[in-house]
């Protein structure tokens, strides 16, 4: 895409958004950011530092005359602005897409409803044990645009990205790119029809050929349905499952609880499950995932290994806070979904003080019912989703509260729970009814558990 001396308009000044903005203007398009709501002053800052052009707290006139828009993953597609660009014919971008027209270098691209952010930090110290050039970016941590400049024909690029920057992909095009499951999640965002937050999902590999690979969970029904019929294209990527349950010919699965891997027609163990340094069935999925994209990317089955043993997790995914009193405290902020609660109350061995809440994304909480019956004994209510998840888990728990700040609810959970007991913060929720994101919600539960 040659944007020299285009006109365009970037609709969201997030992080993704300013990024991109920036990005665009070094590469000679005349570039001007509108946000429905306000910037943070820092934002606003850059890009006054930058030149480019901005408005805040809604879209005047000179935002609907650009060529075309660049759209921040949280605006929705239904934005009226995004709207206007649509039936007028205009083309309207994701960051990630308009990134992708400056990235040299060879992209792995990771989505699913859960585990993209471990499996994405995985590969991440995969490629450096390997000591091969690479960036990490997208849906986590540094936004692709702010990525390019550091970007060669040689830099493999690792990017971790959600249904919302695939939403608006042209030509974006991962040489491998996955997706680890698809499970209800941003339902509110796509007018709560899963089949839409499915098919958005599977844009990751609308643009791949045969020389490019597509990694799947072949224990996912949803994806393995979406790929029958019209979703398996003859000019398509090569298709590489990972599987738990059977022995897939090609790809990686268990053998006697050994990781296994066949890319070339022959079965190699990499090492046993109980090697992995990341306990639970998921984080079983998710090494099988990163094992097999690694060698698709030419990686050693010894670099592999030793990253699958040794990597230590990352921030806010069942993380372990302190134990105080006997009583671990765990911060899972970044569990946004019912299908991420699900695994933590799976992993716990210990009875649960469970805080659960924040901004609903259109929850059944009765999918958690067995899981909550058997291991959770109290429930804290927080945000706004508090009444509904009173409605849906009262019935389940011995004692049901609810608090009006997360300070209340740390409180309230180190009164009741006992010695040899789980305080557990994993929302299923979005964060932004009380913070800025999980990330926030989650230093914020730290630092009133480590104040306890």
């Amino acid at each position: 895409m040659q944007v020299n001396g285009k006109h365009i308009v970037v609709i969201g000044a997030a992080k993704s958004g300013v990024a991109v903005a920036r990005l665009l203007k070094d590469k000679g398009a005349t570039v001007f950011v509108t946000d429905a709501g306000a910037i943070p002053a820092h934002r606003a800052s850059f890009l006054d530092e930058t030149g480019i052009q901005w408005e805040s707290n809604g879209h005047s006139e000179h935002a609907e005359k650009a060529d075309f828009a660049v759209v921040s993953p949280g605006v929705p597609t239904e934005a009226s602005l995004v709207q206007l660009y649509l039936n007028s014919g205009r083309k309207v971008y994701s960051e990630i897409e308009a990134a992708s027209w400056f990235c040299s270098g060879s992209i792995t691209a990771i989505t699913g409803s859960n585990g993209k952010t471990t499996t994405t930090s995985w590969l991440s110290d995969i490629w450096k044990r390997s000591g091969k050039s690479f960036v990490t970016g997208g849906n986590i941590g540094t936004a692709f645009s702010e990525l390019i400049p550091s970007i060669t024909d040689e830099t493999h690029t690792v990017l971790e990205v959600s249904s919302f920057q695939l939403d608006h992909i042209d030509t974006f095009k991962p040489k491998i790119s996955a997706i680890l499951n698809i499970t209800p999640d941003h339902l509110n965002r796509y007018n709560n029809q899963f089949e839409r937050y499915a098919a958005s999902k599977m844009n990751i590999m609308q643009n791949q050929n045969p020389g490019d690979f597509f990694v799947y969970n072949y224990d996912d029904p949803v994806i393995r349905e979406q790929l029958t019929g019209a979703g398996i294209r003859p000019d398509g990527p090569q298709l590489i499952p990972f599987s738990m349950l059977d022995e897939v010919s090609k790809g990686a699965f268990l053998r006697n609880e050994t990781i296994m891997l066949n890319l070339d027609g022959t079965d190699e163990p990499l090492m046993h499950v109980d090697e992995l340094s990341l306990k639970g069935m998921h984080n079983v999925a998710n090494g099988l995932a990163a094992a097999v994209m690694a060698r698709l990317a030419d990686i050693t089955n010894d670099v592999i290994r030793e990253s699958l043993s040794h990597f230590e997790g990352v921030e806010h995914r069942l993380e372990l806070v302190r134990i105080l009193d006997g009583v671990r405290y765990l911060n899972d902020s970044k569990a946004t979904n019912i299908n991420s609660v699900w695994y933590a109350l799976q992993s716990m061995q210990s009875p649960v003080v469970l805080i659960l809440g924040g901004r609903d994304k259109g929850n059944d909480y009765k999918e958690l019912e067995k899981l909550i019956r058997s291991k959770v004994h109290t429930i804290i209510a927080i945000g706004e989703s508090k009444e509904i998840v009173r409605t849906q888990t009262q019935a389940m728990v011995n004692s049901f509260l609810m608090a009006e700040t997360m300070e209340d609810a740390v409180h309230q959970a180190k009164k009741c729970a006992k010695k040899g007991d789980a305080v557990l913060l994993s929302p299923a929720c979005a964060s932004f009814d009380m913070f800025d994101g999980y990330e926030h919600r989650g230093q914020v539960f730290k630092t009133l558990v480590n104040n306890l």
